[in-house]
């Protein structure tokens, strides 16, 4: 994997310019998502991934501020991806299968 530096000292771009986490294979957007979806602190980040130090969770969350319109289009895209695959798998087996037996509403 080929990565480029950032003026960020722990955010490095991979060959598809996306960024991660130095020393990890932890994408910038991975932690972003975590604050979002559970209103982590940079310090309950650390405690869930104690492989990324609190510097560097400070660095990628400083890089996410600056770059906030592209990582929140990136967010997006996921997001929307995700949901596309979801509506193309249809309904779930197992989801109607317990819904049957009364354990799913």
């Amino acid at each position: 994997m080929t990565l480029t530096n950032t003026e960020y000292k722990y955010v490095q771009l991979d060959e598809n310019n996306v960024p991660i986490i130095a020393g990890t294979t932890m994408k910038v957007v991975e932690l972003v998502t975590s604050v979002m979806a559970y209103g982590w602190s940079p310090e309950e980040l650390h405690f869930q991934y104690p492989h990324v130090s609190l510097s560097k969770i400070h660095s990628a969350l400083a890089y996410y501020w600056d770059y906030k319109e592209e990582i929140d289009a990136d967010i997006e895209r996921r997001f929307e991806f995700a949901e596309r695959l979801r509506r193309e798998a249809g309904p779930s087996p197992l989801a109607a299968k317990l819904r049957e037996q009364g354990l799913l509403k």
